[in-house]
């Protein structure tokens, strides 16, 4: 099956002269990067849209792999700070950011824009999908009937230890509840308070701080026992104090919690 999907994916990818890959930083579009440039004719320019609502930690992964699998990598700034739609954090903030990430892309790049959409997020609330049928942007992915844990096995199966075991990794604005202005000051608050707590609570699939109108929450896959819930709770308090919010507490991740449908900007 891994062979055969691969040859699907490769297969397509070649009937294109050229392309651009917009890698965030996450499994999906680094895969796709990895197996563009090892294995496909097309000429592949690997493209990342540095921002306050992408970890640091996504850009160092970003060059390191581009390091070491020699990719033709371009950082460039999408600018959806720039655009007070995508300030403003509708429900469908995730077209604004999109719009703006394929328009600088193509900015700098004539091929094809790919991404890294796979099949399981065609039923996911995805308004991003969008923007990329508007900028005419295609999805290797979907196109070869490939899914996310597809994904997971071919980079387990090509050895690529860091992006195998990598939980989802969606842009840190995901985590502000509809209606609530996006500031670099929040996205800064929320990756400090998921980091500290990957750090004191490691191997967990789902962390999420969400900045919600009741204050911040942090969200876990699993709720703690008592002592290491208490020192999880003061870690992100004390990170909320020192950036003026309001820590509310722990409680069970709920994917899409910070979406809310119907609400105004």
């Amino acid at each position: 099956m891994v062979h055969t999907k691969v040859k699907e994916l490769v297969n397509y990818l070649n009937s294109f002269e050229s392309c651009s890959i917009a890698v965030s930083g996450g499994v999906d579009s680094m895969l796709l990067a990895f197996i563009a440039t090892r294995f496909s004719t097309t000429r592949v320019k690997v493209v990342h849209a540095h921002s306050p609502a992408v970890p640091q930690q996504a850009l160092v992964r970003i060059q390191e792999h581009a390091s070491q699998y020699d990719w033709d990598l371009l950082i460039i700034n999408a600018n959806e700070f720039n655009d007070p739609n995508y300030i403003d954090n509708p429900v469908n903030r995730c077209y604004f950011c999109k719009s703006n990430l394929y328009e600088n892309i193509r900015k700098v790049s004539k091929g094809i824009i790919f991404s890294g959409t796979n099949l399981d997020d065609l039923d996911d609330f995805r308004p991003g999908l969008k923007a990329a049928k508007e900028k005419m942007v295609r999805h290797p992915y979907v196109e070869a009937g490939i899914d996310k844990e597809m994904i997971y096995t071919l980079a387990k199966h090509y050895e690529l230890t860091k992006l195998s075991c990598l939980p989802a990794q969606p842009c840190l604005s995901s985590r502000v509840e509809t209606g609530i202005k996006i500031t670099p000051s929040d996205l800064y608050l929320i990756n400090r308070v998921e980091e500290s707590t990957r750090y004191m609570y490691p191997n967990l699939d789902n962390v999420r701080c969400r900045i919600t109108h009741q204050g911040a929450y942090l969200e876990l896959d699993e709720i703690p026992e008592n002592n290491l819930l208490a020192k999880l709770s003061h870690n992100a308090a004390v990170i909320c104090s020192e950036n003026g919010k309001i820590f509310s507490g722990v409680r069970p991740y709920s994917k899409g919690s910070a979406f809310i449908h119907g609400a105004s900007h």
